[in-house]
Order: C-alpha cells, then structure tokens, then sequence
C-alpha cells in the first residue's frame, strides 16, 4: 500500500552496472551493482537534474526505495513533494554501495574498494547515459549518517562532478563519535580471540549480539580510514588503539583525522565555494555526539565566507527522513539556478 495512493507514482528503473573498478577490495565484495532510478511521474528524465542518494551505515541505495510502515518511502516522498509543487521534477538514483563490514562510507580505500571513483564514473556514466540527466552543474547528492558523511566530502574532493551537496547528521569530529566506541570494538576482539572470527560468526548468524553492529562499524571505519597495508590482514582492518591499553595510535589516528570533515573543511574551502548550494543539518541530541562536529563545520564555513544552509532540529540520530523535506527542494531549485 502507498503512502498517498490518490496522487501519480513516479517510475523505478533497475539497472544492473558491472565494474572492473569494483574489484579492487580485498572484502570480496561483488563488482556488479544495482541502481534503482526514479523519474517522475509522466517523465522519462530526459533533460532533468541528478540527485544521488548515499545510505546510511548497514543500509543500501535500493533498500530506500522499499514499502515502509506508517510512512513513505523515499520515492513516495519524491511523489508527494512534487504533487505539492515543493520539489521540481528531479531524477533521483539510489545505488547499492553496501559491504561485507555493513556499510560505505564512500570514499576510495584500498581494503573496502574505490568507492568514490565508482560514483564519479561508471555509476554516474550509466544513469545518466540511460536517462539524459544530470551533467555538468546539474548533478548533487544527499545522505544521511555515514550518507551524509559521503556527500559532505564528495562535495569537498569532486566539485568538478557534484554541484549540490546535502548532510544529514553525517560523520565528523572523528574523536567525539569514533574514539568512544574504541574500548567495545576491543572488548569484541578479546571475545571472539581475534577481527576475523568476529566477523565470521556475524555473517555466519543466525543473530548478533546487541552492540556488535557497533562493534562491525568501528572495523568498518577502520578499513576505510587507515586500511592496513599488509595484505595477510583481514579485510585490511587495524584499529588506530593498542589492543591492551586503548592507547590512541597517534600515526594511525592522523591518518582517520585526515579524513575527518572538520579538517578537511580548512584544506577545501575554494571547492566548497564553488557549489551551488550546500545543507548541513544535525539534531540537537544526536545519540553520537555528531551535533559538535556539525557546528565546528558550519563555524568553519562561515569564518571562509562558504555560502551554505546550516540548520539544527529537536531530535536524535533515527528515523530523520522527514528532514528531506527541506533539503530536496532546496538542492533541485540551487542545481537549477
């Protein structure tokens, strides 16, 4: 059952894209993808701006466009925003860029893959030769968590390829929503006697204990920030902290920061001017302390003169699809400009 079935359904396309670049990771992930594509209602996309969206941690691009209970999936938002008249005719592409460690957080790491050029290429060479969309000043993305994280520094690193960018509650302050989570991910090694068998019997199943999801988030990161060069490592996963002591390994640390967005902000201050328009949100009790970071982020953007939208709401981590909302409309209208 739709959400509003009295109002027109866009159409959801699948394409399947093979990639050689995908094959390089070392978790044995597949090469070839999904991508669910949304045009809108009466249209075939031809001629219309490009909105990607990137899941959250332990979801997938196509996981979004799902039925969803006492509400609407992203599509049916989609429908209902445009049948308002608040969002302009948009094509929308929902990638499946999950992991074996349970997430992306979409950048290029030589241990989860080179995820950020195959966004910037083959994903976006086959939508947009499919559907005649996008193209130069006409493409943005958007994302919530480790999603919004992925938008927020493909904004920073590809303004050549993305024009509008928005972040929802996405990953940074790196030693106030990471750090934390450290002594569990240990806990979780001392149990299981090693990375390896854990996430073996998580695979294996039938369930996982409570914490480990965050415990696989944490071996995720690791992978993606600071991949162990050795390749007899499991999954290139080695945590930035002495396996005894949780002493911070301050070489193996730099190297998450480097990748952490309120760092990154000062080294691409003229790439984010560049763009067309820029939103940044948080809720004001984020259960991962994600608040701070946003705000070190938009002070920062401020201080450098960086046009963008920086809002904060009553509300924690989950369940914030309503937030698209304000940013959707806001993204189409800045790439149509």
């Amino acid at each position: 059952m739709r959400a509003r079935p009295d109002i027109p359904a866009g159409t959801l396309h699948r394409l399947s894209v093979t990639s050689p670049v995908l094959e390089q990771n070392r978790l044995g992930d597949p090469s070839t993808r999904d991508i669910i594509v949304y045009t809108p209602a009466g249209h075939d996309g031809a001629g219309l701006p490009l909105l990607v969206d990137l899941a959250g941690f332990t979801s997938g691009g196509p996981a979004h466009v799902n039925w969803k209970n006492f509400g609407e999936n992203i599509p049916e938002r989609l429908d209902r925003l445009i049948h308002e008249g608040a969002l302009p005719l948009t094509v929308v592409a929902f990638p499946d860029c999950f992991t074996r460690l349970g997430g992306n957080q979409y950048i290029d790491s030589a241990a989860m893959g080179p995820w950020a050029t195959w966004l910037t290429s083959d994903m976006l060479d086959a939508v947009e030769s499919r559907f005649g969309c996008g193209g130069k000043g006409r493409r943005g993305l958007f994302g919530r968590s480790s999603g919004g994280y992925g938008a927020l520094v493909h904004a920073m690193l590809y303004p050549d390829v993305w024009s509008a960018a928005a972040c929802h509650s996405g990953d940074m302050a790196f030693e106030l929503c990471y750090l934390p989570e450290m002594p569990s991910a240990l806990r979780a090694i001392a149990r299981y006697g090693s990375v390896e068998t854990f996430v073996t019997e998580f695979e294996s199943g039938p369930k996982y204990p409570g914490g480990a999801m965050h415990d696989l988030m944490t071996f995720a990161m690791a992978a993606t920030y600071d991949p162990d060069p050795d390749p007899d490592t499991f999954c290139g996963i080695r945590l930035p902290v002495d396996l005894e002591t949780c002493d911070v390994i301050e070489d193996r640390w730099s190297n998450w920061l480097s990748w952490d967005p309120v760092q990154m902000a000062d080294r691409h201050t003229d790439a984010l001017k560049s763009l067309k328009g820029l939103w940044i949100d948080c809720g004001t009790v984020d259960q991962y302390n994600l608040l701070y970071g946003a705000r070190r982020v938009a002070r920062k953007l401020h201080a450098a003169g960086v046009r963008h939208t920086y809002e904060e709401f009553d509300d924690n981590h989950s369940s914030i699809d309503y937030r698209l909302d304000r940013s959707l409309p806001f993204l189409v209208e800045a790439l149509m400009a």
